[in-house]
């Protein structure tokens, strides 16, 4: 969505420029300026629209301005997979040192990484709110167009305003009521998200125009999500079951899980039956700094010599890596104590040293999920182990692999006249159908429908079980590993049936910017994240110095700061309407 050239126009959108003389007859709107009066129609309205759209990938990047990037990207990479254990920072320690104490649970007010993610999210409000205000003075517009465009925009404005609510908890909802932004944030702001993305739900047709557009089945799942988050389980069931059951992509065509678990993943394939919302890349579109790409991943490729060209950054937990194995015989995980033993790894080992990969039994998804030593990196050949991590003993011997692209795609699915090949047409899939799955999954567990969210999590299990989803070994000829997935036979209890979706969870959705938020809402972070900072920094090999003595503080670490920028702006007569959240 983000190829339209209006990407930077609401921060001063709505009002009218028209430069004055004396004779009112020389009164002129400069060519090229853009006014209400302008925007005021269906075409202004939808040029507003895919403004809104283009901010979800966090980035801005046009007509002088430049907001966010890594700090605020779409993909949650920091706030979602490092913090909630799947990853570290990664590439050295003197390299985005403000990622090091949001990693450790010191991250203060003054922190500008929660300050970007903060001002692109009201950024994409506003921009939502604007489409609203020059829709409800188009007089060219109809019935359908008002009601199409509107559920759009309540849905996007929705979609910003639940990322800052499970970041930032206490935050204020502005809409296109409010003249006056700067308004107070301790009203609870989860009944207007609902709100908004009932309205997308109830509204939006079932099939779109255009690929990225967010249609019925794709609001009604984010509508289904936070419903979950808000804990209400039987109306989050009903929706969501509603998604699975009738749900189709934009184009009319339903959803399903592809055959391939890894397709997810590859930009020849995006846009998929797996599809639900997505953020839309492209790349070679003459766009300045390659601004269309996934420009919020740029730092995450290996360090050396393969994909990327940089930064080394958001490498795999051993934490994460270690939650992939699996029973020899049954095929299921460890679902109590998943670091009773190690996979093994080459760290300490240099890339010329011998090394053979971990023989035991592992689940499928770890080698789509994981870059590691001497198993196949996409079409780039095995990966060399420490020749492509920039510093092994910081942060360890792993690299991320699903926001990779494949060598083929060098130039083509790449950006070329970027700095580095690592800004890509491979977009980030917000919400896969196989995440709808196992959310209605967990509406059923919480409802007493064991056999039903069993049969459920076998599905997405079941894709993992065959060998067309494993990676295959340097000659092609059989799998790279010891791969084994089983499928559960029953679900003893709830609580297990609780242990069991949540897992699984990390093993389909792992390292796509879900797990940190997923363990808050579960009232677990506390008891998950302590362990995880405990393991990760007293292994005998695998250990992470810079993590000792970090830790969780309940009631506490569920949220960030408020940005202090925030706050300190918010002051109006000596008081400032936004409050900081407890303990900071």
């Amino acid at each position: 969505m983000k190829k339209v050239s209006i990407v930077f126009i609401s921060l001063s959108l709505m009002g009218v420029v028209i430069y004055s003389c004396k004779k009112s007859f020389l009164e002129r709107t400069p060519p090229g300026s853009l006014s209400a009066v302008t925007l005021s129609n269906v075409k202004g309205s939808e040029a507003l629209l895919i403004g809104a759209y283009s901010v979800l990938d966090g980035f801005i990047d046009g007509g002088g301005v430049f907001l966010g990037g890594w700090q605020s990207s779409g993909t949650n990479w920091v706030y979602g997979s490092v913090i909630g254990g799947e990853a570290h920072k990664g590439s050295d320690a003197g390299d985005q040192p403000d990622i090091n104490p949001i990693e450790r649970f010191e991250a203060t007010p003054s922190n500008d990484y929660f300050n970007q993610k903060w001002k692109i999210c009201y950024e994409g409000v506003n921009r939502c709110n604007n489409t609203l205000k020059a829709l409800a003075a188009a007089t060219d517009a109809t019935a359908e167009d008002k009601k199409r465009i509107t559920g759009e925009a309540r849905f996007l404005r929705g979609h910003y305003h639940f990322e800052l609510k499970k970041m930032f908890n206490k935050v204020p909802y502005i809409d296109e009521t409010i003249a006056e932004p700067n308004v107070s944030n301790e009203a609870d702001i989860w009944p207007k998200i609902e709100a908004d993305l009932k309205f997308a739900y109830d509204n939006l047709p079932a099939v779109m125009s255009a690929k990225g557009r967010v249609n019925k089945w794709a609001a009604g799942a984010l509508y289904g999500k936070a419903l979950l988050f808000e804990k209400k389980f039987a109306e989050a069931k009903t929706v969501l079951n509603n998604v699975y059951t009738s749900g189709v992509t934009a184009q009319g065509t339903p959803y399903k899980l592809l055959a391939k678990f890894q397709d997810n993943f590859n930009a020849e394939t995006k846009n998929s039956s797996e599809s639900v919302f997505a953020v839309q890349y492209s790349v070679n579109d003459g766009a300045a700094d390659a601004a269309n790409g996934g420009w919020g991943e740029v730092l995450n490729f290996p360090y050396n010599g393969g994909p990327g060209g940089c930064c080394g950054f958001f490498q795999p937990s051993q934490d994460l890596v270690n939650s992939f194995q699996v029973d020899a015989v049954t095929g299921l995980p460890n679902l109590v104590n998943h670091n009773a033993t190690e996979v093994k790894s080459d760290q300490g080992l240099k890339s010329s040293d011998p090394f053979v990969p971990e023989a035991g039994t592992l689940d499928s998804r770890l080698d789509w999920t994981v870059g590691r030593r001497g198993i196949p990196y996409l079409d780039w050949g095995p990966h060399p182990g420490n020749d492509w991590i920039r510093d092994q003993p910081y942060s360890g011997p792993y690299a991320s692999k699903k926001n990779v692209y494949y060598k083929s795609q060098t130039g083509s699915l790449t950006d070329k006249s970027f700095w580095t090949s690592g800004v890509t047409a491979n977009n980030y899939t917000l919400i896969r159908f196989a995440d709808v799955i196992l959310m209605l999954a967990e509406a059923e567990i919480e409802v007493g429908s064991l056999s039903t969210a069993k049969d459920l999590v076998n599905m997405v299990r079941a894709r993992a079980a065959d060998p067309v989803s494993w990676v295959k070994n340097v000659a092609g000829t059989g799998p790279a590993a010891n791969y084994k997935v089983g499928l559960y036979t029953a679900f003893a209890d709830q609580a297990t049936a609780r242990l069991a979706v949540r897992y699984e969870r990390t093993l389909e959705l792992g390292m796509e910017g879900h797990r940190f938020f997923d363990l808050v809402r579960w009232g677990i972070a506390a008891t998950e994240l302590n362990r995880y900072l405990t393991y990760e920094s007293s292994q005998a090999i695998n250990k992470r110095n810079y993590l000792l003595g970090a830790t969780f503080k309940a009631n506490k670490s569920e949220y960030f700061p408020v940005p202090q920028a925030q706050i300190d702006l918010s002051a109006a007569g000596g008081t400032a309407k936004l409050k900081q959240n407890q303990g900071y």
